[in-house]
């Protein structure tokens, strides 16, 4: 059971970032993408609590604002640098080292809840890093499409997302429902990208507006979002992180997929070798 959960947070977590990528090539205001995705994942959170009779108790456990707020301050900053990072640097290599914090993960699981790392675990956390390693050494002009800011967006983006899956399996450990933790973090965002779309002043009378394109996808990737940390929480809480926070990783796959195939984004033969060692080093962790 933890297992499909954990294959399905991957895809439906992967279709979120995918609709990111679509609105960003759409020219959609980032800001209002991420004021749509967590609009519409709050409420997906919200109805899922209050289904499981959830959402009324844990409101009053100040346990569950304050991950909350951790959690939400993970997710929200995370996914703002994200959007950064895309406009500075190809997405077939963001969305798999982004990814990274998988590391953190592990190491969470291990140090702190002594859950083992196999043999192929290993090979792939070494993988991982060599790959952060190639993409981290600046090459010649072939590698100029790659802005140096990219560098420290992915990089501050990792340890955000820890936070944002770490702090899952913690609350996990301490005996705390997800949904209703979810729905603090996705709600209190709201209130960041409101200010940052106010601040705008964009039109959004128009349907090409980019206002209207980055809301727009931003509610359709909101509802992928939720579906796929939902999942992603229901593996952690029968599986163990160290497994469970690499299947869930594989999200990457999907973005790099689609703006390979469909984007027909160019990569240098450096940045092929770290995303194939990326990508391997997901399966090898998976395996």
């Amino acid at each position: 059971m933890w297992f499909a959960a954990a294959i399905g947070s991957a895809i439906l977590f992967g279709l979120a970032g995918w609709w990111m990528k679509v609105s960003q090539m759409q020219n959609g205001s980032s800001a209002y993408l991420l004021l749509g995705l967590y609009i519409s994942g709050t409420c997906g959170f919200g109805i899922h609590a209050a289904v499981e009779h959830t959402l009324a108790a844990s409101l009053g456990d100040p346990r569950v604002w304050l991950a909350g707020l951790l959690i939400g301050a993970g997710s929200a900053l995370g996914n703002a640098l994200f959007m950064k990072a895309l406009e500075c640097g190809p997405a077939s290599l963001t969305s798999p080292l982004t990814n990274m914090n998988i590391i953190l993960v592990i190491g969470l699981g291990m140090l702190v809840y002594d859950e083992p790392l196999s043999g192929t675990e290993l090979g792939g956390v070494l993988l991982l890093l060599i790959a952060v390693v190639l993409v981290s050494v600046r090459g010649r002009a072939a590698d100029a499409r790659i802005q140096s800011q990219w560098y420290f967006y992915v990089g501050v983006s990792i340890v955000l997302f820890a936070i944002r899956n770490g702090g899952l399996k913690v609350t996990d450990e301490l005996g705390l429902e997800s949904a209703p933790i979810l729905f603090v973090a996705y709600s209190l965002s709201i209130l960041w990208f409101a200010w940052a779309a106010w601040k705008e002043k964009l039109p959004a009378n128009r349907r090409t507006s980019p206002s209207a394109i980055g809301m727009r996808w931003g509610i359709l990737a909101g509802l992928f979002s939720y579906g796929g940390l939902q999942l992603y929480a229901i593996s952690l809480e029968t599986g163990q992180a160290s497994i469970a926070g690499p299947i869930f990783s594989a999200n990457s796959l999907v973005v790099a997929a689609g703006a390979i195939v469909l984007y027909r984004e160019r990569l240098s033969a450096k940045q092929w070798l770290a995303f194939v060692m990326t990508i391997a080093g997901l399966i090898l962790i998976r395996l």
